[in-house]
């Protein structure tokens, strides 16, 4: 007689619908000559010097466990590019965490913070993953839509219909995946303060901050001092360097949240990809003018899109 496994899979698990983005890339896989328009995968090569360091790595014998929270050269090169980037600080030895792309930063930082029944506001449309961590948490995703008229940012008048006693945090992703948004200094201003207001979380994910287009930059949500010790950013190098498939993204957060987090990260992956870590270490070194030739490239097609 067969176990009834369908009867053991946790609720939480059957309450989510599967990935569309999962679906895209089966399809992409099995079609070869089809041009995707709706993943998030750069078309170009990974740099040079992240390949030349991968293969040194290994060539080297560079393949053991590394420290939970990333090799600390790498964290190093983290908050020397966000300072040198954003004029914004992070302790490379408490403050930053490398994770297995954003996607174990986002789902490591969910179910950190989670408390049965808690709500996270989040704006859409957003990555398909935002609303999914929060269930598989126990908690309970609350949608606040976003609209052209506003540039798909929310306002503080949307957010406060949202707000709740059980509003635990509220999640951001800008630049946006997938309305290509970016928030104005002005406007991350205010949702900061009505974060401060109401004691929120906020959770910014800002993978996309280098892809950037019009003359418009962006502004990293702790560039504001007094948003620091609540705000949790994401990101990391799938997108400026194209190394989606290598798996590799950060956290820069107050580090008692990165110590509480990491106790669970150390029991779901141990550590990051060390050979990862030593690409990631030359693209963040050697490779701006890489991400400079692809943004451009980028911004050439998008002028011809829009003509």
């Amino acid at each position: 007689m067969s176990y009834n496994f369908d009867a053991a899979v946790s609720p939480f698990i059957k309450a989510l619908p599967p990935s569309g983005l999962a679906k895209f890339l089966d399809i992409m896989a099995a079609n070869p000559n089809i041009v995707p328009l709706s993943v998030g995968e750069p078309d170009f090569d990974i740099p040079q010097a992240v390949k030349d360091a991968e293969i040194n790595s290994i060539c080297e014998g560079k393949s053991c466990y590394t420290p939970t929270l990333g090799l600390l050269e790498l964290r190093e090169a983290i908050a020397d590019d966000i300072h040198k980037n954003y004029g914004v600080k992070y302790d490379p030895k408490t403050e930053i965490m490398v994770t297995v792309g954003v996607s174990e930063a986002l789902y490591t930082t969910i179910t950190t913070i989670m408390h049965p029944g808690d709500e996270i506001i989040l704006p859409e449309p957003c990555y398909v993953a935002n609303k999914a961590c929060v269930i598989l948490a126990g908690g309970k995703p609350v949608s606040v839509e976003t609209y052209q008229e506003n540039g798909f940012v929310p306002t503080v008048e949307d957010l406060e219909k949202a707000v709740t006693p059980k509003t635990k945090a509220i999640m951001l992703g800008y630049p946006n995946n997938p309305t290509g948004a970016i928030m104005s200094k002005e406007q991350i201003k205010a949702i900061g303060d009505w974060a401060v207001k109401h004691d929120l979380i906020v959770i910014s994910d800002e993978l996309y901050a280098h892809l950037t287009y019009g003359g418009k930059t962006h502004t990293m949500f702790t560039s504001f001092p007094e948003f620091r010790d609540r705000t949790i950013i994401f990101n990391g190098f799938s997108k400026a360097y194209a190394m989606t498939g290598l798996r590799l993204g950060y956290i820069m957060a107050p580090a008692a949240i990165i110590n509480a987090m990491n106790i669970l990260h150390q029991y779901v992956v141990l550590c990051p990809n060390v050979t990862a870590q030593y690409g990631a270490i030359a693209a963040l070194k050697y490779c701006r003018q890489d991400v400079d030739n692809m943004v451009a490239e980028y911004s050439r097609r998008r002028q011809i899109m829009r003509s």
